[in-house]
């Protein structure tokens, strides 16, 4: 038997070199095919099933987004309070230093007590040295127009001459005291690092990095003409960001990593580790008792509309921050499964599954790890007040503002795990039962051989064993 079954093998890739027209056009094709992109096509069977799958569900997206389209966020009458004011540009013109006594800027403490903080900050200012700022609007109707702000010694902002800054108005204040400085004005810079990121990313990403920028672009504007106007005009958050998150995630991964069947695989891994972290935010968050309403920002958003669900707002965040790190894992273990099937066109699909999984694992180590230092470098400052209050920790955790991130966290973990055997055992199936061209060599004969009887070319132009001798199909795992 050793001495007879060895020479066969060599005679299989023949056909596709010119033994056989027939054989070699199937085999060329799908070599020339491959040789576009890392995967091979799969069957038109294959395909219509996942179609039969996405194409219902990319639908229901298009309908879901027609029904709630908002149409742009309701007006409303402006508070004048936080983020809820008129915003102009302005320009510092000049700077003058002069003792905070001399400005009547200073408040000295009540019996001259400094024992405390507020005492000890209060003699500071008196003694110091406070800087008086000429400001000019530089657009809307007050144009040109010339106000005054002090700026205490211990102020964290300390204005210079020329520095562009951010004033906000209130028309109903007395009209010397309408404009006050709200921020520095970072346009340039943040636009000069947006350009260098976007460089960054056609430079080494190339097409596909270009592409990747197109998709961040039409993410910000689902997220801004659709998500969040409909939920200001009313419309269930959760429902909202379902569709919402839905759209992105075709939009970006279709016109990222091409309209295939690996990337369908990647579309279905993450649209069920979406229905997991909406179940199970959904359960915690209620149960938990999560308001959503924990800050000044969200207390400004409930107050200026009330029929907003603020703990549906809640998980509509959560799946949404879920998604982008969903996207990357999804698309990861499909691809990683899909090589390992082009490197060994033999292995079933439990020995796929096997192999992805052993990937997969340190890919949830580092991803999660980088999900929670996320959260927790967000959270800093917070952290740091509870250190400064030397509270412990089950009393920070019990607290709904460190709740609320420690939910968001754990859940969106979850989900980011459970994304990798599901997404695994998907490409795997996929993969495993594919019976196109591409996958069996596309040669009409071959050599008896081998335990199957025959051997038969791959895309990649490697031989392996086949049933049944001359139609080369898959052997089953």
């Amino acid at each position: 038997m050793t001495t007879t079954e060895p020479p066969p093998p060599p005679p299989a890739p023949g056909p596709p070199q010119g033994g056989h027209g027939h054989g070699h056009s199937h085999g060329s094709s799908p070599g020339h095919s491959h040789s576009h992109g890392p995967a091979a096509p799969v069957s038109k069977h294959l395909r219509k099933v996942i179609a039969a799958v996405l194409i219902p569900f990319a639908a229901a997206v298009v309908v879901g987004l027609m029904v709630l389209w908002p149409g742009g966020a309701p007006a409303h009458e402006r508070t004048g309070v936080g983020f809820d004011r008129q915003m102009q540009s302005a320009k510092v013109t000049k700077v003058l230093e002069l003792p905070c006594k001399d400005l009547n800027a200073s408040q000295t403490p009540p019996n001259g007590d400094t024992s405390t903080a507020e005492g000890q900050s209060a003699q500071s200012r008196a003694d110091g040295v406070c800087k008086k700022a000429t400001i000019e609007v530089s657009s809307g109707k007050d144009k040109g127009r010339t106000f005054h702000e002090i700026i205490q010694p211990d102020s964290p902002r300390q204005l210079r001459t020329g520095q562009e800054v951010v004033v906000a108005y209130e028309p109903k204040a007395p009209e010397g005291l309408q404009y006050s400085v709200t921020d520095v004005n970072r346009k340039i810079p943040m636009a000069l690092l947006a350009g260098i990121f976007a460089l960054a990313v056609v430079v080494v990403g190339r097409l596909r990095g270009l592409m990747a920028l197109v998709a961040l672009a039409i993410s910000f504007m689902v997220l801004t003409f659709f998500i969040l106007p409909a939920i200001l005009q009313g419309s269930n958050p959760l429902v909202v960001a379902v569709i919402g998150a839905s759209a992105i995630m075709l939009i970006a991964l279709y016109l990222c990593h091409g309209l295939t069947a690996r990337t369908s695989v990647a579309v279905l891994g993450t649209l069920i580790s979406l229905l997991l972290i909406g179940l199970l935010g959904s359960l915690f968050i209620g149960w938990a008792a999560l308001t959503g309403n924990t800050d000044d920002n969200t207390g400004l958003i409930h107050g200026l509309y009330p029929s907003i669900d603020m703990s549906g707002l809640l998980l509509a965040g959560v799946i949404i921050g879920s998604l982008g790190v969903l996207d990357d894992v999804t698309v990861t273990q499909t691809s990683a499964v899909w090589e390992l099937h082009q490197a060994n066109p033999t292995m079933g699909w439990r020995g796929l599954y096997r192999a992805g999984i052993r990937i997969g694992r340190d890919h949830i180590a580092s991803v999660v790890n980088t999900l929670v230092l996320a959260y927790a470098g967000a959270a800093l400052p917070l952290l740091l007040l509870f250190s400064i209050a030397q509270s412990s920790v089950g009393t920070v955790a019990n607290s709904e503002l460190v709740a609320e991130e420690i939910v968001r966290t754990l859940i969106g973990s979850i989900g980011l795990v459970a994304s990798v055997p599901v997404t695994t055992a998907l490409a795997a199936l996929v993969v495993s039962a594919d019976r196109s061209p591409a996958a069996s060599g596309g040669t009409s004969g071959g050599a008896p051989g081998g335990p199957s009887g025959g051997a038969t070319v791959t895309a990649s132009g490697t031989a392996r064993p086949s049933r049944g001798g001359g139609r080369g199909r898959r052997r089953k795992p």
